[in-house]
């Protein structure tokens, strides 16, 4: 028996094979364009996403040697939040609008004010109304274009429409549900006072399972584009932060996983409901069936790094073209000859605004404390710094409602590299430890499409089996003891600019 993992990210579309003991085979890659037709919108084509899942699937089958009737189950992950708006013909109405994407700030204070309040909000759902959220979404399209909202019949989630192509299903599933802002999370199914106060009917959203439960199989169209069989399941899988955890073994109490891609996720399990009254951090349905979890997100975490690379430094990724080395591996090299602290140089990575913990679109990028002595490696290890600062931010809100954290697992990007998790060790106070596999949200729902189809127990023992720490990195006492004293700075330049940032 062989599982498949699909990971409908917003750079490209990952899909990875495992086998019945969780033994990874194969996987492979295709990307694809996102769209900004406007300053701070961000846009996909959902054909891309469709077109991706189609050719990663037959690579892998290729790659494997697999025989159809082999792949038993597919566990589907993706980009939270998106928005696909389907009309009554299941045709796609206009360009999904995805998880990063600002331009809801009103339908956001609209939604508050529909229940009495943000207050009123959080008690409902959990969570504040935020930009990147679909239900804000929703409105916006009713709002700005009423002949877009007339023909809707369905809103589907990036890696539900895919679903939807694969099995006909209108589907999600309670972790990647609870990034819409429209389900209850105690209850674990749709807020119907929620929609009653938005004038949204409840038909336009799919049904709801557990990550691990059966939501349909292929139909004869897809069975046939994919080289597959419609004797293959598809199960829930999840949203790709839940899924990423599932893939790095966060399924018990004490496990905080940190990634580190183009955003920054804090991650933390829960037994329980918790939820921040201040609504800083999110409290989601977890992917293994009947717990939860919190979550920080910081929207330019790698995506800071990305875009100093890209913007400022044209000519180091000429010289590591012509090495054959990753330019990353430059301005790290950079970096580390500088002193922990920067020599008193912050960044904010604000680039896309921010959600965690100040949940403010109209947050910027800074760098601030330059003096004639900053150079380049200065300036990297000050983004790397301000990442992690603000990923402590989460850090330190899991810790202030009673979340125990007996260890921290560092993946993504970031983690990568030593100097970065250096970095993390130092600013979290903690050690942190890195696993035997770097595959995250694509290994993640492969193990969940696995327990569905019955060859594990449940998502723990899946997990046990496959994910071991392979990797230590203990704090510097010295280190730990800087960045001690430059949080405290770091928390309040925001303070100091937010107005300035509205302003600008």
């Amino acid at each position: 028996m062989t599982f498949l993992g699909i990971d409908i990210g917003t750079s490209g579309t990952k899909t990875l094979a495992i086998d019945a003991t969780g033994k990874i085979l194969t996987s492979d890659v295709q990307e694809y364009p996102c769209y900004a037709p406007k300053p701070l919108w961000s846009e996909q084509n959902p054909d891309d996403w469709w077109d991706a899942t189609v050719k990663t699937v037959r690579n892998v089958i290729k790659k494997a040697r697999l025989k159809p009737g082999e792949v038993k189950a597919i566990g589907l992950s993706g980009q939270m939040h998106g928005s696909v708006f389907l009309d009554k013909n299941d045709k796609v109405i206009r360009r999904a609008i995805l998880w990063n994407d600002q331009r809801t700030v009103t339908e956001c204070q609209e939604i508050e004010q529909s229940v009495g309040g943000r207050e009123s909000l959080i008690q409902l759902v959990a969570n504040p109304a935020l930009t990147g959220f679909t239900a804000p979404k929703i409105l916006w399209l009713r709002n700005n274009e009423p002949k877009h909202f007339d023909k809707l019949r369905k809103v589907l989630l990036p890696k539900d429409e895919i679903r939807r192509r694969l099995t006909g299903e209108y589907a999600t599933e309670v972790s990647d549900a609870s990034g819409m802002l429209l389900l209850d999370i105690t209850r674990r199914n749709w807020s119907t006072q929620l929609l009653s106060a938005l004038q949204l009917d409840r038909d336009l959203l799919g049904k709801v399972y557990e990550s691990e439960d059966v939501t349909g199989q292929l139909t004869p169209k897809a069975a046939e584009l994919l080289g597959l069989t419609t004797d293959c399941l598809v199960v829930g899988g999840a949203g790709d932060c839940a899924a990423g955890a599932i893939g790095n073994g966060i399924v018990n109490e004490g496990i905080l996983s940190t990634s580190i891609g183009t955003s920054g996720v804090m991650f933390v399990y829960s037994d329980e409901v918790k939820i921040d009254p201040l609504g800083r951090v999110h409290t989601f349905c977890h992917a293994v069936r009947g717990k939860w979890h919190l979550m920080g997100v910081n929207l330019s975490s790698g995506g800071s790094l990305q875009w100093f690379r890209n913007a400022l430094c044209p000519e180091l990724v000429a010289e590591a073209k012509k090495k054959k080395v990753e330019v990353y591996d430059l301005l790290t090299a950079e970096a580390e000859k500088t002193l922990p602290g920067s020599d008193g140089l912050y960044f904010l990575p604000y680039l896309s605004g921010e959600r965690t913990p100040h949940a403010d679109p109209f947050a910027r990028g800074c760098f601030i404390g330059l003096t004639l002595v900053h150079g380049r490696g200065h300036l990297v290890r000050s983004i790397m710094e301000g990442v992690t600062y603000s990923m402590r931010d989460s850090l330190e809100i899991f810790q202030g409602l009673d979340i125990p954290i007996k260890q921290i697992r560092a993946s993504g990007g970031g983690s990568k590299s030593p100097f970065w998790r250096q970095i993390q060790a130092d600013v979290f106070g903690q050690r942190v430890v890195t696993i035997n596999s770097e595959e995250g949200p694509a290994l993640g729902v492969a193990l969940l499409a696995a327990v569905g189809a019955g060859a594990f127990k449940n998502i723990q023992e899946a997990c046990n089996a496959v994910i071991k720490v392979v990797k230590e990195t203990k704090p510097s006492t010295k280190a730990k003891k800087v960045y001690d004293n430059c949080m405290p700075v770091y928390q309040k330049l925001y303070c100091s600019l937010k107005d300035d940032f509205k302003k600008i």
